[in-house]
């Protein structure tokens, strides 16, 4: 029986690569347009799982295809079709891609019919083609009555529908928990929630997105409550509001991290080894009814990919601080931080200041330099999602 291991081995290394395997996205590689008014093809790797429509205001065809990617440029329409302007790229992250084509001229459903389907395994065909006038429709010849064909699907047009972008900001401390000191004797609770409260301004003033206090006023919240109230908001972003200490007063500036590789896998062993965290959704899919290979294989896909989007996040918030002073760390850097360990929602920690600096603990102070903080925060955060947002999300649509 010395090779029961070694089987057991092998069979648990398939099985996480059969899983890989089926985890691979689908690759567009390239569009085409034909001499058709409205007809777009779309070369595939395999048969995709999409969803088509149109939206107004201005006019556009919306492609969704799920689990894809693309591979190189998009080839734009000549610019003298009658139809399609434009072609763009607007969202692609984990879910899939979006593919927007910006229309020349108003849709409506009494004038055009929209259909697509996969004609082979490799090509997804799109048709937004002319409807027959009335009088066409009143006086059908011979020919079209004698054989029945499937009706396109009508087509729907959609006003800026989808939810919106939750972010989850945590002003850190709180409470019997002041955290950092400065000279003055300023507590870090206090600056934080300010910071956050002027961010949270910020985001449910932009449409499309919604922002979730983790604390509401100063009180204490447990670092893995913080996580738990987050993952209860369906949160898409977590972000941690901190300033920063050190006993030699002259050091100051920002800093954005995100979470250590090393801390990402110490959470994936507490997540599988706890059933309670097990049987909760991770990256949308339960745990608690998978096989132990399977379950740590797909926790690890999940945890890539969030701390993927966590530093495409914290780099973009870490561009926009040089708006607003000295950084203290010209890269993002990596902790352990609890607060940070979400397997599935993108999560940032930004040390705003050192409020152990006497100038910063003034800045912190000054309700100007707080909302350029918070201002740079947000726009960090909206460039991401920009790129990034969600397919079902509003801002996708935009």
């Amino acid at each position: 029986m010395k090779f029961y291991p070694k089987m057991l081995c092998m069979l648990a290394l398939q099985c996480g690569a059969a899983v890989a395997l089926a985890e691979q996205p689908i690759q567009v590689s390239s569009l085409a347009y034909d001499g058709q008014l409205g007809h777009l093809s779309i070369a595939v790797s395999a048969s995709p799982k999409h969803r088509v429509f149109v939206m107004k205001n201005p006019s556009r065809l919306v492609i969704d295809i799920k689990k894809a990617t693309l591979l190189g440029s998009l080839r734009q329409p000549p610019a003298t079709h009658p139809l399609f302007a434009k072609v763009r790229l607007a969202v692609q992250n984990a879910e899939g891609i979006r593919l927007v084509v910006d229309l020349k001229k108003p849709i409506t459903p009494e004038k055009f019919s929209l259909s697509s389907n996969n004609r082979d395994e490799h090509r997804l065909m799109v048709d937004l083609a002319n409807k027959p006038s009335a009088v066409a429709q009143a006086k059908p010849n011979a020919a079209t009555t004698a054989k029945k064909t499937d009706k396109p699907a009508e087509l729907k047009t959609v006003v800026n529908k989808g939810r919106d972008i939750i972010v989850a900001i945590d002003a850190g401390h709180g409470g019997n928990d002041p955290g950092a000191h400065g000279p003055q004797g300023t507590e870090e609770k206090i600056v934080t929630f300010a910071i956050a409260q002027k961010l949270a301004a910020f985001v449910n003033a932009q449409p499309g997105m919604k922002a979730v206090m983790v604390r509401k006023d100063d009180y204490y919240v447990g670092l893995r409550e913080r996580m738990q109230i987050a993952r209860a908001a369906k949160a898409d972003l977590f972000i941690s509001i901190h300033a920063d200490a050190f006993n030699d007063i002259s050091v100051r500036g920002a800093s954005v991290f995100t979470l250590s590789t090393q801390g990402a896998s110490s959470e994936a062993a507490l997540w599988l080894e706890k059933t309670e965290n097990a049987a909760e959704l991770v990256g949308g899919v339960n745990l608690s009814d998978k096989e132990n290979v399977l379950a740590s294989v797909l926790l690890d896909l999940s945890q890539s990919a969030t701390l993927s989007a966590s530093q495409q996040v914290a780099d973009s918030v870490l561009k926009q601080f040089d708006e607003v002073g000295q950084l203290h760390r010209d890269s993002v850097q990596k902790a352990g931080f609890i607060v940070l360990k979400s397997p599935d929602i993108p999560s940032i920690l930004v040390e705003t200041a050192f409020i152990s600096n006497p100038l910063e603990e003034s800045n912190l102070l000054d309700t100007r330099y707080q909302t350029m903080t918070a201002k740079a925060i947000f726009n960090g955060v909206y460039e991401y999602f920009k790129k990034a947002a969600p397919i079902d999300s509003r801002m996708a649509a935009l």
